[in-house]
């Protein structure tokens, strides 16, 4: 008995360490971006909501590919996608985001709550967590630092949810023809190279115990091209 008391003592002391670990630095959500977002889940997924909520079933890895924590929030801050970012547009106005953000000194910033929708990855935003590493250039190249608390998030993330699948942003095209699949329209694809091949078999390595499911292999797409 004294030994079962004395696990459930430490499981609770490392879950409030999680918490505080996390540092809350919310994107602007308000309104609009609650109607970008409800509008993006009914137009790209078919999904009729009346909240921006997902049921997280997969985290999926990034890079922001600017330089720095400031940059990389204020790009994804506003609720409405900047002039600088044609190729998405069309597919919608909600502004990219992810509900995480891990600068190049190992902090781990949240920018939304867990379960709400963020705009991160194409086909798969309505089940995904996103994890934005900052950096990812051959000028700033993502750190141990970032490693280590990446690994330290999945585990958190895959603790609190049924995470089934862990994959890296340049994945996501393998989920075509997948149950998770939604995206309505096939001509919206964009290729994506983040966070880097041994960056992501970094983490799957340390991760391997939490049983994540495969990542599927590609449909065969034949002579088309993917964009």
């Amino acid at each position: 008995m004294k030994s079962f008391l004395t696990l459930v003592f430490f499981t609770m002391t490392l879950l409030s360490c999680g918490s505080k670990r996390i540092i809350d630095r919310p994107v602007q959500f308000g309104q609009e971006r609650t109607d970008l977002t409800l509008d993006y889940l009914y137009k790209r997924y078919g999904l009729k909501q009346t909240e921006p909520t997902i049921v997280p079933q997969m985290v999926v890895v990034h890079y922001t590919v600017i330089p720095t924590l400031e940059a990389s929030f204020d790009a994804f801050n506003d609720p409405k996608l900047p002039n600088w970012r044609p190729e998405i547009a069309n597919a919608s106005g909600l502004n990219v985001s992810s509900q995480f953000m891990v600068d190049r000194d190992g902090s781990i910033y949240r920018l939304m709550p867990e379960t709400t929708m963020a705009r991160h990855v194409i086909g798969l935003n309505h089940c995904a967590i996103g994890i934005e590493n900052v950096g990812g250039t051959k000028e700033t190249p993502l750190t141990a630092k970032q490693l280590e608390a990446n690994i330290w998030l999945v585990k958190y993330l895959a603790d609190k949810y049924d995470i089934k699948y862990l994959i890296g942003h340049s994945e996501y095209i393998n989920f075509e023809g997948h149950e998770l699949w939604l995206e309505v329209d096939d001509g919206y694809r964009t290729k994506k190279s983040d966070p880097g091949d041994q960056f992501l078999a970094d983490i799957r390595s340390a991760t391997q115990d939490l049983g994540f499911l495969p990542v599927p292999f590609p449909e065969k797409k034949g002579s088309e091209k993917v964009l």
